[in-house]
């Protein structure tokens, strides 16, 4: 069974969109216009006659959305989520960069754990450097320039049935009740989505809701990056929970406009970092010295916090009764601790969930339950990483999985043995990048890999 997990995700990691589109439905509508609505758009239009966007927010805004209130904040794109935006958008990269984004090729990036800088990884895997409007951003101007991709400005209020089948979404435009009409209906509410309350409403049982309360405290600046400037394009520095420290961690990128992104975080009732004089000062004194350097440049406007409270996920796929013409995507169905960086990769992965599922001509009037099945897959690997190490923070307290101490155990050799071996480090680099699935870590070679090289450290 864990190799067939491992397998699947690895063919989600390689779907490419078809050479030439394959409608297998007529029309198909997307409820929310943010990344991962904007991805599932995407692949439809290579399997729709037409693709309609619901979304509140103007499509023709720029900056920061009001539906994405975590938008002026740090955001990771995982070299797993760039080889998938690179796949849907040939010449993305090129695009991003010219609009400012940075390259950040392996040799520009820094891990630090407890202040030690992991080896350098021999890795042939990109990522780019970006604010997250910049790159939501050019995803939607790409998806709206798809010819077959319209978005309507909206507020969607409930779905339409046809006895087993939702066969549309109604909606409020500008304060008039209307209806959108699809033979598949795609949720990408996000975190506040409603599916649930109005899959109730209609008869249908709510999915069963997991969540563990993080308390993640956030805070980010910006400051102006000098053109000479020769640090790392990505720097991320974690601390251990054995550190003691009111920091969970910080890390900076550099971003368009000649500037630098730098993000501090903390857990609890730890804030750090809410004011420009202690998010300086920490910066300075509690991290390595290139962090320093950035924040000795001039502060770009204020700090930015955002408090997120837990990660969640909706079982959708457990529920016996589901109906057809409807599926999730993205944080809709789960949303992660966001320091580890996994949402706009694990919407690029839905949407080649939902690509792989498309292209097999499936019955829409029936439920997803192949691409539930697949999404599971994508979802469990990252809520297993991220809530695996969340667990070890001193305020969390559960659910703990069967095994844990166990599993735990074995992941602190494997995290310790990434900052002195290099094959441990790739391997790992590759499960956080979301390239390769958590399994792979479990093999016994791994272990045995890491007890080595932390006996040879010692």
């Amino acid at each position: 069974m864990s190799l067939s997990r491992a397998r699947v995700f690895a063919e989600l990691n390689a779907v490419r969109p078809p050479d030439q589109p394959s409608p297998v439905l007529g029309r198909a509508v997307v409820v929310g216009g943010s990344v991962a609505g904007l991805l599932a758009a995407r692949v439809l239009s290579d399997y729709a006659d037409s693709v309609v966007i619901i979304d509140r927010d103007d499509p023709q805004g720029c900056g920061a959305r009001p539906g994405v209130p975590q938008g002026t904040q740090l955001h990771a794109l995982l070299p797993g989520g760039f080889l998938q935006l690179e796949r849907l958008f040939p010449g993305f990269r090129d695009a991003a960069v010219a609009r400012g984004a940075v390259e950040a090729p392996p040799a520009a990036r820094r891990n630090y754990l407890d202040g030690r800088l992991r080896v350098v990884v021999p890795d042939d895997a990109d990522s780019l450097a970006g604010s997250r409007p910049l790159l939501e951003g050019l995803i939607r101007q790409q998806v709206l320039r798809l010819p077959n991709v319209k978005t309507v400005t909206a507020r969607a209020t409930g779905l339409v049935f046809d006895d087993t089948v939702v066969t549309g979404v109604r909606c409020d435009v500008g304060g008039s009740p209307g209806v959108e009409c699809g033979d598949l209906v795609v949720d990408a509410m996000g975190r506040s989505s409603r599916l649930s309350a109005w899959l109730e409403q209609a008869g249908w049982d709510r999915p069963v809701t997991r969540r563990m309360t993080v308390h993640l405290n956030y805070a980010t600046a910006l400051f102006r990056r000098p053109a000479e400037a020769e640090a790392a394009t990505v720097a991320l520095a974690l601390h251990t929970p054995k550190m003691s420290s009111d920091v969970a961690g910080a890390a900076f990128f550099a971003i368009e406009d000649g500037r630098w992104m730098a993000m501090m975080a903390g857990y609890g009732d730890h804030r750090p970092g809410s004011t420009a004089e202690d998010f300086v000062r920490r910066l300075r004194e509690q991290f390595p010295p290139e962090f320093g350097e950035v924040a000795g440049q001039q502060m770009l406007g204020d700090v930015q916090t955002y408090h997120h409270a837990d990660s969640r996920r909706r079982d959708f796929h457990a529920l016996r009764r589901f109906p057809g013409g409807l599926v999730s995507v993205g944080d809709a169905v789960a949303s992660f601790n966001p320091v580890y960086g996994q949402g706009m990769t694990a919407a690029a992965l839905h949407a080649a969930c939902l690509s792989t599922y498309l292209r097999t001509r499936p019955d829409l009037t029936a439920p997803a339950h192949e691409y539930l099945a697949l999404q599971k897959v994508v979802v469990d690997a990252a809520w297993s990483t991220s809530t695996s190490a969340d667990l070890g923070l001193p305020h969390v307290d559960g659910p703990y999985p069967r095994g844990y101490r166990i599993t735990s155990w074995a992941s602190r050799q494997i995290i310790a043995a990434t900052v002195t071996d290099v094959a441990i480090a790739r391997r790992f680099n590759q499960v956080v990048s979301m390239r390769e699935h958590p399994l792979t870590l479990a093999r016994p070679g791994v272990l045995v890999g890491a007890l080595r090289a932390n006996r040879r450290a010692r």
